[in-house]
């Protein structure tokens, strides 16, 4: 019997997990909003971090965040940043808005990569007193978290990839672009020389 609250327990975190993690892309001049409905002293965390796809892209990886409560009051505001992790609890019962915005910033799109994690409010009474289904829980949240980790790690491999590539490609063309100056300097010189020792 309580194998099988567990094992329902663990069924419903991991796929609250998947329904947790989103990519999304955000166009130049673009916003993305996005809102959950949470009950007084509920605990909402949203993690994130911008890459980009585009290769040879300018490495302008900010973004506005802003989370909104439902008296349309910011619960927090960051402008021009490239990741973050942002906690809050809920003052008010009510639909909290979180968006992502590209709009001051019109090169290029960017991907974003973001979870969101909420602790609902259970008073102690309601709390679950089987030691099974507390540790079934510790570690559905311990591998939500490990995840989480792994997306942002590879949403990080994906920004150092394109930078280091976007580099290499531009210390290639700096190259050309010397060799081709010190074949013309040379044959600069040489014409030079011989126009020099030319007898009229």
């Amino acid at each position: 019997m309580h194998f099988l609250t567990a094992a329902k327990l663990l069924l419903s975190a991991s796929l609250f997990g998947a329904a947790a993690a989103h990519n999304i892309v955000l166009p130049a001049h673009g916003r993305e909003c996005f809102h959950e409905n949470l009950h007084r002293d509920d605990k909402m965390t949203v993690t994130f971090q911008v890459g980009d796809r585009e290769f040879g892209s300018a490495g302008n990886l900010d973004i506005d965040f802003w989370i909104t409560n439902p008296l349309n009051q910011y619960e927090t505001f960051e402008k021009s940043i490239s990741n973050g992790d942002f906690s809050f609890e809920a003052k008010h019962d009510g639909k909290y808005v979180y968006c992502f915005g590209n709009e001051h910033w019109g090169a290029n799109t960017k991907e974003v990569s973001f979870n969101v994690h909420g602790i609902v409010y259970i008073s102690e009474a309601d709390a679950p007193q089987d030691p099974l289904e507390v540790e079934v829980r510790k570690l559905s949240e311990m591998l939500e978290m490990v995840k989480d980790e792994q997306s942002y790690i590879v949403v990080r491999e994906r920004t150092h990839r394109n930078t280091a590539e976007s580099t290499n490609a531009r210390v290639k063309w700096w190259n050309l672009f010397i060799v081709g100056v010190v074949v013309g300097e040379s044959l600069f010189q040489v014409w030079w020389l011989r126009r020099f020792f030319e007898v009229c």
